[in-house]
């Protein structure tokens, strides 16, 4: 046995989350042990901090986060440590190759997401963290591919079979980590990371045990170290029980 697991770093939907967006009783209980016990817990989620917050203070979190795919990093929940923006010009060109494909879209500003039925008038006069798509439609989806590479280098995952997801290069969840990592004095090799999609698969990949859901996408599954029950099943609860006490 290697030297034990200090931080447990969690995606949300699809993890932590169950199908209505809430944390279990039973995922609840196990986190509040494993912060009993000493381990750190930290969101890595592709969401932002409005909607991300209202789970650490259920949680009674103080510890870092890693916010919209590690877009920010967060040094407790009252404190923004770093921030890795879009250049809005990028964001126009993408919005346009989604009004080409007529897909759904959405972007997050640093203030609040925008979206297709209400966009910002200037995409200049704010500071942009990511953007993403979605289309059920797989040649849409092929076409926005291929557009995005035309406008410029992004780190491109999803959080859904459906979707895409855009953050600057260089920009993961994995890189939100190694900075969390750098903050308490740790390795990457002491977290367990838990994940369901392809934003996931950094950090997966990264971590000294990389965990995917039951119902994580394929891909997910083949690349980490292990596979837990789903987030219907309570699995954050039960990665906690396997490997962290």
């Amino acid at each position: 046995m290697g030297k034990p697991y200090k931080l447990l770093a969690l995606d949300m939907d699809g993890t932590l989350l169950n199908e209505k967006s809430e944390i279990s009783a039973e995922n609840e209980r196990w986190i509040r042990a494993a912060i009993d016990a000493g381990v750190t817990v930290c969101f890595a989620t592709g969401r932002g901090y409005a909607s991300a917050l209202p789970y650490a203070e259920q949680l009674g979190l103080t510890s870092p986060m890693v916010l919209v795919n590690g877009g920010e990093v967060w040094t407790s929940p009252a404190e923004l440590r770093t921030r890795r923006t879009m250049k809005a010009s990028d964001v126009a060109a993408l919005r346009e190759l989604a009004l080409r494909y007529d897909t759904w879209y959405w972007a997050y500003s640093v203030e609040r997401v925008y979206n297709k039925t209400d966009w910002i008038e200037d995409v200049h006069s704010t500071e942009w963290l990511k953007f993403g798509y979605y289309s059920e439609d797989e040649a849409a989806r092929a076409g926005v591919t291929e557009g995005i590479r035309a406008i410029g280098a992004f780190e491109t995952t999803n959080s859904h079979p459906y979707n895409l997801e855009l953050n600057p290069p260089g920009v993961s969840k994995a890189s939100g980590l190694r900075e969390v990592c750098a903050l308490l004095g740790i390795g990457m090799d002491e977290i367990v990371a838990c994940g369901d999609s392809l934003n996931d698969a950094a950090m997966i990949v990264e971590a000294g045990l990389g965990v995917a859901m039951g119902n994580a996408q394929e891909e997910v599954k083949r690349i980490a170290d292990a596979v837990t029950l789903t987030n219907e099943e309570d699995g954050v609860a039960h990665v906690i029980r396997t490997y962290l006490l």
